[in-house]
């Protein structure tokens, strides 16, 4: 779309703002049936392969029955796809962009095969800020208690997004100046060889433990490799995770006619959601991205990966922090760091915190983490 016939679109207003504070701490009712009722073999499967984790305790029934859990088990992020809440599905300003940017998780519990979730959420919180993306922008924190099929939670989260103007990204947003004038990125055959042995050498500790009493502070992870970033492989986790607003003919219009803010028409003139950012180009530039990009709970996902690959099939993800700093467009690879901050015992449980820090290509800053795990003491 050239500048002569670029579209305008809606702005944060203060009666907009007005509205939303009234609903802060109001439980939200079933506003989207989540893409995942059970933690099935097949959906947690499908997740797993969604963020390229291949670990048997999640996919492999004969493998899982061996281990102290004795069947498949749920990979702590699977619970993106029992929630469109935790996952971005933001209320209130209609038509203004919504950008999930980071998590805060506590799990508490297993979530094993075929155990039934359900939700309760609210908005928490709404914070102002001028960003270097879109200028004025909105902060939009929401709670989700997750439970199981007993009435046990399971887990509890904040996730918040950022709600931005679209045309100031587009028009006067700095902070990807550079990316939008680059060329576009062409890698050599070694460039991508020499990533790829990050995968060729990934190690899953799987069965073999690792205790607590073996972990040192300052310890490294090994570095995790995500890319390079395709749209093919920002719609394979959209598959296992859902999506917000994917629907297909009848569903799709239903969607947009209950919802028109989310109709945004496309080149043929024909209203589509907002979340084509990730597979189409050209919107992606509309909103102010570098182009198209990956998914903000699919980055969180690549978190936790990295974190239970390393923590084996006996140890527990009690805790997990994410927060993106830049968009992955396609093209881009992610290097996925951690270290071992501290180690510590508290109400009887042998906890490791580690930091994570994720940089593309270019040593650009992506993403930043943190996490606590349970270990096993010998």
């Amino acid at each position: 779309m050239s500048s002569a016939t670029q579209r305008s679109f809606p702005k944060i207003t203060e009666q907009g703002l007005d509205v939303l504070r009234d609903r802060i701490g109001v439980k939200i009712g079933q506003t989207a049936e989540p893409w995942c009722h059970e933690a099935t073999r097949d959906n947690i499967r499908h997740y797993a392969h969604g963020i390229g984790d291949d670990n048997p305790l999640w996919c492999v029934p004969e493998y899982a029955a061996k281990t102290r859990h004795g069947g498949i088990v749920a990979l702590p992020s699977f619970l993106f796809a029992t929630s469109r809440i935790i996952s971005g599905y933001v209320g209130g300003l209609p038509g203004v962009h919504a950008m999930w940017s980071g998590s805060d998780w506590q799990w508490h519990k297993t979530v094993r095969r075929n155990d039934e979730i359900s939700t309760e959420s609210w908005l928490k919180d709404i914070v102002e800020h001028q960003t270097k993306f879109a200028g004025r922008a909105v902060q939009q924190i929401y709670h989700v208690d997750f439970f199981n099929q007993h009435g046990d939670m399971v887990a509890s989260a904040d996730s918040w997004c950022f709600r931005t103007e679209r045309d100031h990204a587009r028009e006067k947003g700095t902070k990807y100046t550079d990316a939008k004038t680059r060329p576009p990125r062409r890698y050599s055959e070694k460039e991508l060889a020499d990533a790829y042995s990050l995968y060729r050498e990934e190690k899953i500790q799987g069965a073999t433990p690792r205790y607590w009493d073996d972990v040192k502070e300052d310890e490294a992870l090994p570095t995790m490799l995500k890319g390079p970033m395709t749209a093919t492989g920002f719609i394979a986790y959209a598959q296992g995770w859902g999506g917000l607003y994917i629907r297909a003919n009848k569903l799709a219009w239903r969607l947009i006619d209950a919802h028109p803010g989310l109709g945004i028409a496309n080149k043929f003139g024909i209203p589509d959601c907002p979340e084509r950012v990730h597979w189409e180009e050209e919107f992606a530039h509309e909103v102010g991205a570098p182009g198209a990009y990956d998914y903000g709970p699919e980055r969180a996902s690549w978190l936790t990966h990295h974190m239970t690959n390393w923590m084996g099939d006996d140890g527990f993800l009690r805790a997990a922090t994410c927060k993106i700093r830049r968009h992955n467009p396609a093209g881009d690879m992610l290097f996925i760091k951690g270290k071992v901050t501290r180690k510590y015992v508290e109400n009887g449980r042998h906890l490791v915190a580690i930091e994570q820090a994720a940089h593309n290509q270019d040593n650009e800053l992506s993403i930043l983490g943190t996490g606590v795990v349970e270990l096993p003491k010998q």
